[in-house]
């Protein structure tokens, strides 16, 4: 009786958001993260332009809407993350898989993400000192790299900014930077596009990436914008989950849920249109230049700048918003591993921030090592980064979205999820949450994760 009363307590005083505004910008400000800034762009650019945004949206408002509606709802359900969540609905060796495996992504990809956020912050630094011309340089990334203790340095940095946000809550701390930063974001994502589509030569660029070309469309057109909504709405990494569990019940749900749609695509197309015509006009229209992962942000981007003259200007600019991102994505993936520490193990924030310092330490450090000190380290010929973001991205969050899928479809039934969204939304677009539930999201789930396998092993190129 005792033990039913303080899980009652626990429940009753779960930290909240203030209010949907809270919610909305702390949701989209996980959405939008580095892979918006440089992966959506060069994707865009190898895989048609315009054609690659088309079918982007579309995914968007379908397989995105979905599941981003399922997570929220179940989080908000059962008030806690994705274990407890999973668990609310069954004991068994399944439902504990279904939520860990949500769980465990989030505290494999926080470690590997504040080294890439490290490295942000160095360059912005370098920017502010004045070295733009230092940073064009061939082979300055690769040495910054294999510096290791630079690296190291940059990386603890970076992740005791995102654990003292953590360790603030979540109104003091994931709130209050999510309705700071992500209207500035905004502001710097305008005026770097701006200033990216009035250099000479980028109208073409412009043109390449807002109109359709149906000649460009392909298979792998479609393959490659489903894996980047995939990876961009921060579904299957327990974070709507965990944010779900912390609104309010009168929140609508399919309100925010497009809001934060509107929020990411906008966001995504503003980094198309801040990298795309910049490098176009930089390349003399060659689309190549576009190349994929670090070599875009940290090799390409600078010697843009550095030929466009304000070299200084726009990378301070780009920059600042580039650590926004990093920054607003680190703490939803922070708080998703601390959430779950809370509710799994009883624990106090301060306590989990304190296991999650441990993993990001000992995970981050390999990978920030793993291209200096630690490069003999190599797991299925990749750096230990590399694999870590191959691990998550490619096999356990399309495995932990088909859990999502068949809890749903198997175990709690559309109509509890309708009942959780309808307390405070007329559920408009329930005819097509359910058809593509239970039929499409299965299939689109399969195809990212067999075709992620088959790139990593060479049998098609994405």
């Amino acid at each position: 009786m005792v033990k039913k009363e303080n899980k009652e307590i626990k429940k009753e005083t779960r930290d909240k958001f203030s209010g949907k505004l809270g919610y909305v910008l702390a949701v989209a400000g996980s959405a939008v993260g580095l892979g918006n800034i440089w992966r959506f762009p060069y994707l865009a650019a190898k895989y048609g332009g315009g054609m690659f945004l088309l079918v982007y949206l579309i995914l968007t408002v379908t397989f995105g809407y979905a599941l981003i509606m399922s997570e929220t709802a179940l989080g908000r359900k059962t008030g806690k993350s994705s274990v407890s969540a999973f668990c609310s609905f069954g004991k068994g060796l399944g439902f504990k898989f279904g939520g860990w495996i949500n769980s465990v992504v989030a505290m494999l990809i926080v470690p590997y993400y504040c080294v890439i956020g490290g490295w942000v912050a160095k360059y912005l630094f370098e920017y502010i000192k004045g070295s733009a011309s230092l940073l064009a340089q061939d082979n300055y990334f690769t040495s910054f790299l294999s510096s290791s203790m630079s690296v190291e340095i940059w990386f603890i940095i970076f992740s005791a900014v995102v654990l003292f946000i953590i360790l603030s809550g979540v109104k003091n701390g994931v709130e209050m930077v999510s309705k700071i930063m992500m209207p500035m974001l905004i502001v710097l994502a305008v005026a770097v596009s701006v200033y990216s589509v009035t250099r000479p030569g980028a109208w073409e660029g412009v043109k390449y990436f807002l109109i359709p070309n149906f000649k460009n469309f392909s298979f792998m057109t479609v393959v490659a914008a489903m894996g980047q909504m995939f990876y961009s709405l921060s579904i299957a990494m327990g974070v709507l989950y965990t944010y779900g569990s912390y609104i309010k019940k009168d929140v609508d749900i399919e309100k925010s849920t497009m809001q934060v749609e509107i929020f990411d695509t906008s966001i995504a197309v503003l980094a198309g249109l801040m990298i795309i015509p910049a490098v176009f006009a930089f390349s003399g229209g060659d689309p190549d230049t576009l190349q994929a992962g670090p070599s875009l942000m940290f090799i390409t981007i600078p010697k843009v700048f550095a030929s466009m003259g304000f070299g200084t200007f726009a990378g301070i600019l780009f920059f600042v918003l580039v650590l926004f991102a990093a920054i607003t994505s680190a703490i939803s993936i922070a708080e998703t591993s601390v959430s779950t520490f809370v509710d799994e193990f009883g624990w106090s924030r301060a306590k989990a921030c304190g296991l999650l310092a441990v993993i990001i330490f000992v995970l981050g450090s390999l990978s920030a090592l793993g291209f200096g000190a630690l490069d003999f380290i190599k797991i299925l010929g990749m750096s230990v980064l590399d694999f870590l973001d191959f691990l998550t991205n490619s096999i356990m969050m399309p495995i932990a979205a088909l859990a999502t899928c068949i809890l749903i479809i198997r175990v709690t039934g559309f109509n509890a999820i309708a009942e959780e969204v309808e307390l405070s939304s007329k559920f408009r677009r329930r005819k097509l949450y359910e058809f593509f539930m239970k039929y499409l999201a299965p299939v689109c789930i399969a195809v990212i994760l067999l075709s992620s396998i088959a790139n990593v092993f060479g049998w098609i190129t994405l």
